[in-house]
């Protein structure tokens, strides 16, 4: 497997990419979902200790959870969040306790969070997240964009990778269409 190269300088982010701006918001995925349907849905794929990728976590186990952003009943985004925790960190009773709700609605409400660069990068079959994503969905996909940015708060860190998938151009066009 391939290690994918984030960039924080948006190069090769093509400027008539008709939903670029999914990838660059600066604010939480979750909410803007929310104002482009109207069901929004956490679907949690997985939840525990397992290893993250290479390029995210220390070596061992962490705890990862692995959800699909829908919206009317069409999954749009994975999300894959590892978290950083000290031991009886607040964070890691918040992050077991989410249940069916997003991360976003914890990291953009909660007022000690701050947040890191956005990074972004393109994966391909050559990725393990790429294979992971295919899985969730039981289907090959194309190459996908994604992006990920760390949310500290104290101690305890979460890195939270989203990747958009195909159907997020729907939504850019329904939203175009009103």
């Amino acid at each position: 497997m391939r290690v994918a190269l984030w960039r924080s300088d948006f190069v090769g982010v093509p400027p008539a990419l008709v939903w670029r701006d999914w990838l660059l918001e600066p604010a939480s995925l979750t909410r803007r979902c929310q104002r482009y349907c109207t069901e929004f849905r956490v679907r949690v794929l997985t939840q525990g200790r397992q290893a993250g990728h290479c390029d995210e976590s220390r070596p061992g186990r962490q705890r990862v959870r692995e959800v699909l952003l829908e919206c009317d009943g069409q999954a749009v985004i994975f999300a894959h969040s590892v978290l950083s925790t000290a031991r009886g960190g607040p964070l890691g009773r918040w992050f077991a306790r989410l249940g069916q709700r997003s991360l976003g609605s914890l990291l953009f409400s909660h007022p000690g969070f701050q947040r890191g660069a956005i990074e972004l990068t393109r994966l391909d079959s050559r990725q393990a997240l790429h294979g992971r994503v295919e899985r969730a969905l039981g289907q090959s996909l194309p190459t996908l964009w994604a992006r990920r940015s760390r949310h500290a708060y104290g101690q305890d860190s979460v890195l939270v990778t989203e990747v958009f998938l195909p159907t997020i151009q729907q939504l850019s066009d329904s939203r175009a269409a009103r």
